[in-house]
């Protein structure tokens, strides 16, 4: 008897589908026994497959309900993941909170999050008693993490006077010089995989009281603005030289998310805190 082949519905934003669902991929899913097949988004689901898992990025309530009625059709089939899961990443807050709440046992290291404050509004955005604990310079981020193009648009900010330039909800995050690189962090069920990438460079504390403007960016990882300005630094940065952080407790930490979360697919970015240790923040499978 032949062995049974399995079939992998992907629903995915055009930019999405050419990014990620290459001919290799498909390729070489199919030579491991793995149909992947294009879920229409203007059908009914219903009406397509039959599916053994769904990998999905969309959002909206037809489309849960959709997911709701192909889950109870059909029992046996695995979504990635689940919209209920999902939903809690859409905020930062939220997002970051697990993180807060992870025990790890591991007496050799240590990691946590930059400390952060959520403007709702104007008002309190100019009321520096609000925030007075966070030192500049600081990562503004949108509230909303939703994986859209205007979620993505963060900007580094060195001074009091760039804050009317910011709409909120913001978060406020203050920025740890973290030698340029950051350490993106993969989880595909019990699979864990740990690169490295570029980032944003250092600030020397001498130099932020004379730093003016903020710096606009879509991504830590995809900085085009900042290298046009520090392309020297970028060349001169070795990425081979970096330290990987010790796999086994990156693994440690993605396993604590996995379960936390109630996912299995989903990213999170470690940076190396040069004075204290490690920080960590995830991402969803939204991110991919």
């Amino acid at each position: 008897m032949a062995d049974r082949r399995f079939c992998v519905g992907y629903a995915l934003a055009p930019k999405k589908q050419q990014s990620f669902i290459q001919d290799s991929l498909v390729s070489l899913a199919a030579s491991r026994g793995v149909d992947l097949v294009r879920i229409d988004t203007d059908r009914p689901l219903l009406d397509q497959g039959p599916f053994d898992c769904i990998l999905h990025k969309f959002y909206g309530e037809d489309w849960r309900k959709q997911l709701v009625e192909f889950r109870a059709k059909n029992p046996n089939a695995f979504i990635l993941d689940s919209p209920d899961a999902i939903e809690r990443l859409h905020n930062r807050i939220s997002m970051l909170q697990v993180v807060s709440e992870l025990k790890i046992d591991n007496p050799d290291e240590s990691f946590g999050i930059p400390k952060q404050i959520v403007i709702y509004d104007k008002e309190t955005l100019f009321d520096r008693q609000a925030w007075e604990g966070l030192k500049f310079p600081v990562i503004a981020k949108p509230l909303v993490a939703d994986g859209s193009a205007k979620s993505h648009k963060m900007a580094l900010v060195f001074n009091h006077d760039c804050l009317n330039k910011l709409k909120p909800p913001i978060v406020l995050q203050e920025f740890v010089n973290h030698g340029g690189v950051i350490f993106k962090v993969y989880v595909a069920g019990q699979y864990v995989k740990c690169v490295k990438r570029k980032s944003l460079p250092d600030e020397p504390e001498e130099k932020l009281g004379n730093v003016e403007g903020l710096l606009s960016f879509s991504q830590v990882s995809n900085l085009t603005t900042r290298e046009k300005t520090d392309d020297k630094y970028y060349k001169m940065m070795q990425l081979d030289d970096t330290e990987m952080p010790p796999l086994s407790f990156v693994t440690d930490i993605a396993r604590g998310l996995r379960r936390s979360m109630n996912l299995n697919l989903f990213n999170f970015d470690v940076i190396r805190d040069s004075k204290i240790g490690t920080r960590a923040e995830e991402r969803s499978s939204e991110e991919f």
